[in-house]
């Protein structure tokens, strides 16, 4: 950002007084300029206005007697005028547009650089619809605003204080006159554009941001709707995402129609209020000089109040959009004030691998119920450890818990004997590798891909961690081989496959600690029975937790915690948790009874 991003981040936290101009950095002095230009521009633009009244009064005054020599004059004198208003303006959308595109860029910058410190479980609880509008839109809103809006609405303030001076200046009487519906017409602006269309906004802005989300996630969702053959409304909570918009809307119109019919019927019906009361001016001085005074200070007026009337107008929907910049701005502010993990003043490195999780307890929301609650176990340096227990029971909370995805609530998680709160986010990412159940692949080659974890390797690496991971058959299929880039241009790879790069990735990375998540659970057969010896090539020397639902993968493990409720409920290996007859058991056998069942008949 000029003047740094850094500038921006270290001032939040101790002000909220942050706006706009803050993202502009040195370049708010251009929006300045070109807000100044603007109303320079607006002034003079009533020139011709002034001119063209000039003309038609030599032309009454000089009647019959042809054109006055001044007539010329004020011609010329509009078209340069003109001229001169629209060069001026020119150059305060120079000056805006200059500002605007630096603001957005750094509003964007500043939100996405924040975004990468911030931990992995802040992308657990919001969506990337709703970020995606947050920062995306939120930043190009402001930009046409500061870009076009703002110098328009500087021009709109102006023009109506100069036009009010010229109507009290050149007859008082009409120019009370006009004020009157134009002081109506104010006073229903202000009813509508007050405190509360703040609010307004705010939640017309979250409506957007729900339907804008739950959208996103419908989009993701079409094959499954393809598959089962369900409508639209399958997707129950985009439905409601559009009712609760709806809703707003509807509601919202309804109140600010009173205000709105009242508001354009004053400022619309100036005419109703000046043409009778000039029509009664001229005739008490009819017959007589004052009859053609009376009269053409009337075609001033009639020149005049519709000016005025334009801006007012647009005032009016400039306010809005000021409102929408505003509220935009605000939501890229929250995404910034979300404080990353506080970082260690000396980063530790652990002494060896054993995982220690001491009396943990954890909530998602600090007001909510814990999602674990006094969670205490350890996982030896070389072992396998396995989770098991049913959905919610806070399997993945757990393990989602040692790479400092979130902070503990109490208690605390260390890795050889050093809390991973004392250990730097870099170094902890080294000691950790993870293969989540929903693998993603970036839009780029699948050397780049598999990459990230270790940028400096070649491809001999990446080759052997490919082969390790027995995706020989996936390369082979790639027209362009390593070099092909994944999801465009028909190269889209299975669930299953994106498990296998994903799993060739963390051997690449060849951290001591494995966790995986549910790491078969979209692979058909046989991509499950690869990706098992891929497992086996991954974890070799490692210490290892892994999330499965099908037991028949954590048989081997050292040791098997069973989850229930956000405790441990048991512990042991396979074998004697069977002997134990307890929830392990009851589980293994549900296992056992639906891999044995058969349509049609028992096996």
């Amino acid at each position: 950002m000029d003047g740094g991003r850094k500038h921006i981040m270290t001032r939040l936290p101790d002000t909220d007084k942050v706006t706009l101009m803050t993202f502009a950095g040195k370049y708010k002095y251009l929006t300045g300029t070109g807000c100044i230009l603007s109303g320079i521009s607006a002034v003079i633009a009533l020139v011709p206005y002034l001119c063209m009244w000039k003309v038609i009064k030599l032309a009454v005054l000089n009647w019959p007697g042809g054109l006055a020599g001044g007539t010329l004059v004020w011609g010329w004198m509009a078209v340069a005028s003109s001229l001169l208003s629209m060069l001026i303006y020119f150059g305060a959308l120079m000056c805006t547009h200059l500002s605007a595109f630096r603001t957005a860029r750094n509003m964007k910058t500043a939100a996405l650089h924040h975004l990468a410190e911030l931990p992995i479980g802040y992308f657990k609880g919001t969506g990337s619809g709703k970020l995606r509008r947050i920062i995306d839109d939120g930043a190009g809103q402001t930009e046409t605003y500061l870009a076009h809006q703002l110098p328009d609405l500087a021009g709109a303030l102006v023009t109506p204080a100069a036009v009010l001076v010229l109507l009290l200046v050149f007859d008082w009487r009409f120019g009370l006159i006009s004020l009157i519906p134009m002081a109506v017409g104010t006073f229903f602006l202000s009813r509508m554009m007050g405190t509360g269309m703040a609010e307004c906004m705010r939640q017309y802005q979250n409506a957007l941001e729900d339907m804008n989300n739950e959208a996103v996630e419908y989009v993701r969702g079409i094959p499954v709707v393809k598959t089962f053959q369900q409508s639209i409304f399958s997707f129950k909570s985009f439905h409601d995402s559009i009712m609760r918009y709806k809703n707003w809307a509807v509601n919202y119109t309804l109140s600010l129609r009173i205000p709105m019919c009242c508001y354009s019927v004053s400022i619309n019906g100036i005419f109703a209020v000046l043409i009778p009361a000039g029509l009664l001016l001229a005739g008490d001085a009819a017959g007589g000089q004052d009859f053609v005074t009376t009269a053409l200070d009337l075609v001033f007026y009639i020149l005049f109040t519709p000016v005025c009337v334009t801006m007012m107008d647009k005032i009016m929907w400039t306010s809005e959009n000021t409102m929408a910049a505003n509220d935009a701005m605000e939501r890229i502010l929250n995404v910034i004030r979300e404080k990353p993990l506080p970082e260690p003043a000396v980063s530790r490195k652990p002494e060896n691998h054993t995982i220690e999780i001491k009396d943990v307890s954890f909530s998602y929301n600090k007001d909510g119920v814990n999602a674990l609650e006094h969670v205490s176990l350890t996982v030896p340096q070389g072992a396998a450890t396995a989770m098991v227990g049913a959905s919610g029971s806070g399997k993945t909370t757990l393990v989602s818990l040692i790479p400092r995805f979130f902070d503990v609530d109490q208690g605390s998680i260390c890795i050889g004997g050093v809390d991973v709160r004392d250990i730097g986010t870099k170094e902890l990412m080294k000691q950790v590798s993870f293969v989540f159940q929903d693998s993603h692949l970036f839009k780029d080659s699948l050397l780049n891909n598999i990459r990230a974890a270790k940028p400096e390797a070649d491809k001999e690496e990446v080759m052997k961690a490919l082969k390790a991971a027995r995706c020989e058959d996936i390369i082979e299929k790639m027209p362009q081989g390593l070099d092909t880039v994944v999801g465009t241009k028909g190269v889209y790879l299975s669930g299953g496959e994106m498990q296998r790069i994903a799993l060739a990735r963390a051997i690449l990375k060849d951290a001591p600690i494995v966790l995986l998540d549910e790491a078969t659970a979209f692979a058909d057969p046989d991509n499950e029975y690869l990706i098992q010896q891929a497992f086996e090539k991954l974890v070799e020397g490692k210490t290892v937790i892994m999330i499965a639902h099908r037991l028949s993968t954590v048989c081997r493990a050292h040791r098997i915690f069973v989850m229930e409720e956000g405790r441990v409920a048991e512990q042991g290996s396979h074998d004697e948790l069977l002997k134990a007859r307890g929830l392990y058991a009851r589980m293994w056998k549900d296992y056992q009874t639906s891999v044995e069942w058969k349509v049609g008949g028992k096996a």
